[in-house]
């Protein structure tokens, strides 16, 4: 109770709501179509409803609920336009991050990413996805702050949370993510021996591992998309 009453004071309760919700809704514990209401969220959270509202308005910025006057908040599904135009921008960022990250890469760089790589392998071998996924996203990250592009990873998150939901669904496969572990040591080792080409084609190829998965998933779960 008391550590509970302690992240309160850190955070704004709506801080809080909208954090514990967006985690829901990524790690798909809340399904596209699931409803939302003010009144349940509420009474879980024990708070009063301003703060749920300001969640879901900052929830509904970033394309994860569809709110609709006098009808039903709810988990948004999928959008195959939204998701292929988040992808397009994403790419072009990180493509280029990475080509201007080869021109100022050292050892240090180098051994940031290499620990977080090993994190990633321990994760592979323990079956812990969720770890995985944590250290991905440090992964992507970090090479744009070591390169020095800190608000370039802005746009990529923004982007990348318009798919996320999606990676998870594929990180449910062993296979998928140690093909994932590998790209990423690609590019790891690309950038510490400078080759700007090799690393960006990598890159690509890694970004582009999802194209099969969101076809996938569309055929299979076609209820989860607009």
């Amino acid at each position: 109770m008391q550590e509970a009453t302690e992240i309160f004071e850190r955070r704004t309760t709506a801080d809080v709501v909208f954090d514990a919700l967006r985690s829901d809704i990524v790690s798909l514990n809340l399904l596209p179509g699931t409803k939302l209401s003010e009144v349940d969220v509420a009474r879980r959270f024990g708070v009063s409803r301003q703060p749920v509202r300001d969640a879901f308005s900052r929830l509904a910025n970033l394309d994860l609920i569809l709110i609709r006057p006098q009808k039903a908040t709810e988990v948004r599904g999928f959008s195959m336009e939204r998701i292929a135009h988040a992808r397009f921008v994403r790419l072009s960022v990180e493509l280029e991050v990475i080509r201007r990250a080869c021109t100022v890469w050292d050892q240090p760089r180098s051994a940031v990413l290499a620990q977080n790589i090993e994190g990633q392998r321990q994760a592979i071998d323990t079956g812990n996805d969720a770890q995985f996924h944590a250290l991905d996203y440090e992964f992507h990250k970090h090479i744009c702050y070591l390169a020095g592009y800190p608000l370039a990873f802005e746009t990529i998150e923004e982007c990348k949370q318009k798919v996320d939901r999606l990676c998870v669904l594929s990180l449910g496969r062993e296979r998928e993510v140690e093909t994932l572990w590998q790209d990423h040591c690609g590019v790891a080792d690309a950038l510490t021996r400078g080759a700007a080409e090799e690393a960006t084609t990598v890159a690509r190829r890694h970004l582009g591992r999802l194209d099969d998965t969101i076809d996938e998933i569309h055929q299979k779960h076609s209820e989860y998309f607009e």
